[in-house]
């Protein structure tokens, strides 16, 4: 790549080839005519490939090409975006759409951006003919992510017999620790960027967040297609389905990727062009953050090993410092969240601190209560949900008097709808999920 690129002014995105050998797919995109920028997966120690199992792949190898594009899409949200391999079917044109408006809708939002009508995949292209069955096995790739979600997910798939995998993508040392102590069998993939696209970020490329979830998921399509899994079971509860905010218009949610519209639109796809016994699915989709949270508070081998704090969130050392900041808006929810269902000094065992004894803490979980401010752009609970935990909070003695619940109780509480506060609603489960038959039985552990 030549330094004289600038990358909000290309105008073209070029989607060039995707490969797999020995345990590696590589993927190659450019802007306009400038040089391949390729980023690679790492599947470790993987299986010859059955025969039987070739055209799933390579369609979910595709998938994944042009899933993981949206990293370096976003470095110029060009007005063109071409395929090598010619355009798409209509339901495939129509997944990729969605993922890179919805999921960069967060990205825009911060760089002023209206990214509507500019993200048009080319379509018209023939549609396969449709996916049949692999006779998979029976077997569920659970990915971890360090936090309480997919440990929850995990030990549910565990308590009705379930054969699993522990998955995750990538390098950090909590989440192997987390997955080692599930006492599945663990896989660990690698994913290397472009490191073209680090270049591209020091000549003044867009940057922000991307639907990281949906790379992942590509990922772990491909991963079950190799190793010979039937289900991917994510641990996204049914708030991930909730915007952050609306921004012109659109409804800007930082955890698109991990709502039920994206589940939806995958799962259908995977049906239809990859394998019709390869489900995807989120287990705790039927769940509020507080149901899930009250699943874990029983989970107690997991208690010094677990974090969701992403600050914190690559170093893993014997103090609860080392694993929570006690600063950022993971931290306060999950602190917010367990205190209704955890003994009290439990859960300041667990973090080092009592967060909501802080006067330094309020804008903070200001934020979650969408009192004054909008959730943060993070991964947490509705702000009705954590309205519902503080009020809990704020009834019980040997929370009352902590600096932020006394000041809920006398300056917030006031103004809000006292009938709109029950805990008790937030634990009830819908039944809107796309959780398959063989794992249903997994729903009534976490309730």
């Amino acid at each position: 790549m030549t330094t004289t690129i600038q990358p909000r002014l290309t105008q073209v995105f070029r989607f060039l080839h995707a490969r797999y050998a020995d345990g590696v797919a590589e993927l190659a995109y450019a802007f306009d005519d400038g040089a391949p920028m390729v980023e690679r997966i790492r599947f470790p120690a993987a299986p010859a490939l059955p025969p039987a199992r070739q055209a799933a792949f390579d369609a979910a190898l595709k998938l994944l090409h042009l899933v993981a594009g949206v990293s370096y899409y976003k470095a110029g949200v060009p007005p063109t975006i071409e395929l090598a391999d010619g355009p798409l079917d209509d339901a495939t044109a129509d997944l990729l759409d969605a993922l890179y408006l919805h999921g960069l809708a967060e990205f825009a939002y911060r760089n002023g951006l209206d990214l509507r009508g500019r993200i048009c995949f080319p379509r018209g292209g023939a549609g396969a003919a449709p996916a049949t069955a692999l006779g998979l096995p029976k077997r569920t790739l659970v990915p971890i992510g360090g936090g309480k979600d997919s440990l929850v997910a995990v030990e549910a798939v565990k308590s009705i017999g379930g054969e699993a995998t522990a998955v995750w993508v990538g390098n950090s040392p909590l989440i192997a620790a987390c997955a080692e102590r599930t006492g599945l069998p663990m896989l660990n993939i690698q994913r290397e960027l472009a490191p073209e696209l680090f270049e591209l970020n020091r000549l003044g490329a867009w940057n922000g967040h991307i639907p990281v979830t949906a790379v992942n998921s590509a990922i772990l399509v491909l991963a079950a297609i190799l190793y010979g899994h039937d289900s991917i079971a994510f641990a996204n509860e049914r708030s991930a389905s909730a915007a952050t905010l609306e921004y012109e218009g659109q409804q800007v949610n930082h955890q698109w990727s991990k709502g039920y519209a994206f589940e939806t639109l995958l799962s259908d796809w995977l049906h239809s062009h990859v394998a019709a016994d390869l489900d995807y699915c989120s287990l705790l989709r039927p769940y509020s953050e507080l149901a899930v949270t009250r699943a874990f508070a029983r989970l107690t081998p997991y208690f010094d090993t677990f974090s969701s704090c992403n600050r914190n969130f690559r170093i893993l050392g014997p103090k609860p410092a080392d694993r929570w900041c006690g600063q950022c808006p993971k931290c306060h929810f999950v602190f917010l969240a367990l205190a209704p269902f955890l003994p009290k000094p439990r859960l300041l065992a667990i973090f080092g601190r009592n967060l909501l004894d802080d006067d330094a803490q309020a804008a903070g979980f200001d934020a979650l209560l969408e009192y004054q401010d909008h959730k943060p752009f993070e991964c947490v609970g509705e702000g009705a949900e954590a309205r519902a935990a503080m009020h809990a909070l704020s009834q019980r003695p040997e929370w009352a008097e902590d600096a932020l619940v006394a000041r809920f109780r006398s300056e917030i509480l006031p103004q809000l709808d006292a009938s709109q506060l029950a805990l008790e609603p937030w634990l009830q489960p819908s039944a809107e999920h796309r959780v398959p038959a063989r794992l249903q039985a997994a729903l009534k552990v976490i309730a």
